[in-house]
């Protein structure tokens, strides 16, 4: 597997992999008629943008690594008692 291709695959490093494997998926099942996933797309993106800021917030509190771990995010996700996408 192609180094970018394991690093996309990775859960540690991309946090929005269910979403972007749904969208996919979608696309896939629907003849990539964009219109019928337009919902998956804006899931994905309002994920995307969440933990954009989530890791913009750790850069500036000098949080080594900027993007949580898997682990860190489900414990973020819990804490907030809801998705927030």
């Amino acid at each position: 597997m192609p180094v970018v291709t394991h690093r996309l695959r990775d859960p540690d490093i991309n946090p929005c992999l269910l979403e972007s494997d749904a969208s996919r998926r979608c696309m896939d099942e629907n003849n990539y008629d964009k219109e019928r996933c337009s919902s998956y797309f804006l899931k994905y993106k309002n994920c995307r943008r969440f933990w954009n800021s989530i890791m913009i917030q750790r850069r500036q509190n000098g949080v080594t690594p900027s993007m949580p771990t898997a682990a860190e995010r489900d414990e973020i996700l819990g804490a907030m008692g809801k998705m927030p996408y």
